[in-house]
């Protein structure tokens, strides 16, 4: 059964600036990366939908929503923090990168695919319920998984989440709602600089030091990731795929390779087997180096695809 990869030509046109890391050039790293090894025919292409005004609302604030849309400039950049601009299309990618996480949520439940992988942009698990930071909008994952849980009636929905940053937007909104397990590792301290101490039954959070490489990677997921895991006997998985823990990758100061990518992906594809009827989708979030980006992704893809 194939592989959905869900996109949309509007996530090419968000831009932030010149020299802002988080770049259009990074959906074309991926995907040149993809056609390079021959596994981009093999996948289901689909182009995302915007994501509904519903849809947003089961994880943001209105007021916050109300906010982002006004914000939306016509022409220039409008800063929402030091980090996270817009440009006249970024509402508008932004809507559609949520909807891609609807749609492949969808289209998993429907049975049309086994998984499915998000080229999205903007990211999303930095925004908070009613708050956008680290380039972040909507919390796509989050919105993923409230739709899983509203509109097909799920009642255990995991996230795992190996972005070198910690997820706090996504932490934010499932704190308190036991129906989500979040798993995550991710560089610390480092931005957002939470995440270390607010572990709780269904927040595993495991924090590695800046050096930490594919043995602290691993030792993290074999011990703290797939017991949690096993023990909640997820429905759906969902991944916030962040590539930016890679060695090359100067966002950060962990020294994962593309080896680690496969080995985890193949991890969170055992336990899908399992509990998931294999069901996962996968959304991109960082990764900055555009080589180091294009072969992580790639190698996480051809996983998922079993090509």
């Amino acid at each position: 059964m194939q592989t959905a990869y869900i996109t949309h030509p509007l996530c090419l046109k968000h831009d932030m600036g010149a020299h802002h890391p988080e770049s259009p050039a990074r959906i074309h790293a991926i995907e040149d990366q993809l056609i390079a090894s021959r596994l981009f025919g093999y996948l289901l292409h689909l182009e995302a939908p915007e994501a509904t005004r519903e849809q947003l609302e089961r994880v943001h604030e209105g007021q916050y929503i109300d906010s982002i849309f006004a914000a939306s400039p016509g022409h220039g950049f409008v800063a929402l923090d030091g980090d996270t601009l817009m440009n006249p299309f970024s509402l508008s990618a932004a809507l559609r990168a949520a909807g891609a996480a609807v749609m492949a949520v969808d289209k998993v439940m429907a049975g049309v695919v086994e998984n499915a992988f998000c080229n999205i942009r903007p990211p999303g698990h930095h925004a908070e319920r009613s708050r956008a930071m680290g380039f972040c909008f909507f919390n796509n994952v989050a919105i993923a998984a409230a739709h899983a849980m509203a509109y097909h009636g799920l009642r255990r929905v995991a996230i795992a989440d190996f972005d070198v940053h910690h997820g706090n937007g996504t932490e934010d909104i499932f704190r308190d709602d036991p129906r989500v397990l979040m798993c995550s590792i991710f560089q610390h301290p480092f931005y957002p600089y939470s995440g270390a101490d607010t572990s709780n039954e269904h927040m595993i959070n495991v924090p590695l030091a800046a050096g930490s490489g594919g043995e602290e990677f691993r030792n993290a997921i074999t011990n703290h990731w797939v017991p949690a895991l096993n023990a909640f006997e997820p429905q759906l998985l969902l991944i916030s795929a962040g590539f930016d823990a890679h060695r090359e990758d100067d966002m950060s100061m962990l020294n994962f390779v593309e080896a680690d990518y496969e080995w985890v992906t193949q991890i969170l594809k055992e336990v899908a087997g399992k509990y998931s009827s294999k069901r996962i989708v996968s959304m991109l979030e960082g990764g900055y180096e555009l080589h180091a980006l294009g072969r992580s992704a790639t190698t996480h893809i051809k996983v998922l695809s079993g090509l």
